[in-house]
């Protein structure tokens, strides 16, 4: 009987623990399975008499809507308002940006200066220092035209 009245302790424990290694590695997701054990440790206070095949049920149910609340609300939510939202796709934030080739591009591949380091750059051939334009990107290789 005591067991299954300080039940949900363990839950919040296990939340808190969560949400703890959430902050140790940033990712956004144990801290929503987290959130589903702090609200199962609720719900045991309402209704402590749960077993505990039923509890890991209601767990594997909020912890799906919990993720499903994140993937489908919050993390939209979180881009559009970022004045960043390319900040971890760092190619991405070249498109449009002009360089120079660093080594000639021959048979649609060389090398273009950004900033202290050589990125691989694919377009038509080009001789070496010649001015290009981003225009898209494959992984971290720059899709390049002459610029004009």
């Amino acid at each position: 009987m005591l067991a299954s009245l300080t039940m949900h302790y363990g839950w919040w424990l296990l939340a808190l623990v969560l949400i703890g290694a959430e902050i140790m590695a940033p990712g956004f997701f144990m801290l929503w399975i987290g959130i589903a054990a702090a609200a199962l440790g609720v719900v045991l206070l309402f209704v402590p008499a749960m077993s505990f095949g039923m509890q890991a049920v209601v767990f594997s149910v909020f912890a799906l809507i919990s993720c499903f609340v994140y993937w489908r609300f919050v993390r939209h939510a979180m881009d559009e308002r970022s004045d960043r939202p390319n900040l971890n796709r760092r190619a991405e934030q070249y498109i449009g940006r002009r360089f120079v080739l660093e080594t000639a591009i021959v048979n649609g591949q060389g090398k273009a200066r950004v900033g202290d380091s050589l990125w691989l750059a694919e377009g038509p051939d080009l001789p070496t220092g010649a001015a290009i334009e981003v225009v898209g990107v494959d992984g971290s290789t720059l899709k390049v035209k002459a610029a004009g």
